[in-house]
């Protein structure tokens, strides 16, 4: 009696997150954030995180660090960087940059909380239509996972240290070590960006010597 072999089943083709009401599904379901307007899709902040944005050149050294190993969530959109913190975090940006006598310098360090949102990039691993994720379109640098928000750098909580710069989290960067960084490296890439400008300047002026500032 001849064999019959069972039917092979094959799965589908994962489709493409192509509509803004399935890619804010994935945040919504999954992770439980809250999704607004669209497209693109929103996320809200000051609700699960509030986010710390910055020029990128200035982010990736902040990855290349020591704080940025364990940092939560990071997204990349154009020349911009978001360091996903706790929320709160953004009315306490200010009094840190303060703190770390940063206050007043001009660093392009801005941080968005309560009433903010930001453009929710595709979830990882799922496809794209074609056409929808032009260049400077909204990336994960490290997606995000569930109960990822217990990780989030914040400040340490009462009973952790006298300082706002002691009783960080083991896991992760407390919000003080990671806005230091921040602001180091803003700062530096600040002072890289003028130097190069001065540099073209310098190299394109006829006399061949250093240019002259009145």
């Amino acid at each position: 009696m001849a064999l019959t072999a069972p039917p092979v089943t094959v799965p589908l083709p994962r489709a493409p997150i192509g509509a803004a009401e399935t890619l804010a599904s994935w945040y919504e379901h999954l992770l439980g954030w809250p999704v607004a307007g669209g497209p693109p899709a929103q996320l809200v902040t000051g609700v699960r995180f509030d986010v710390l944005e910055l020029p990128a050149d200035a982010g990736f050294a902040v990855l290349r660090g020591p704080c940025g190993a364990a940092t939560g969530p990071v997204a990349l959109m154009g020349r911009r960087m978001r360091f996903l913190v706790a929320p709160g975090s953004a009315d306490e940006l200010e009094g840190l940059l303060d703190w770390l006598e940063w206050g007043g310098v001009a660093l392009d360090l801005a941080a968005l909380g309560t009433g903010g949102r930001i453009t929710a990039p595709a979830p990882p691993g799922h496809l794209v239509g074609p056409g929808e994720s032009p260049q400077g379109a909204a990336v994960w640098l490290r997606p995000p996972e569930q109960g990822c928000e217990a990780l989030l750098p914040a400040l340490p909580v009462a009973g952790q240290g006298s300082g706002p710069g002691r009783g960080a989290d083991a896991a992760g960067p407390g919000l003080v070590r990671l806005v230091a960084a921040a602001a180091t490296e803003c700062h530096r890439a600040r002072l890289r960006r003028r130097t190069a400008a001065a540099h073209r300047i310098g190299t394109g002026n006829p006399t061949g010597g250093q240019p002259r500032f009145s």
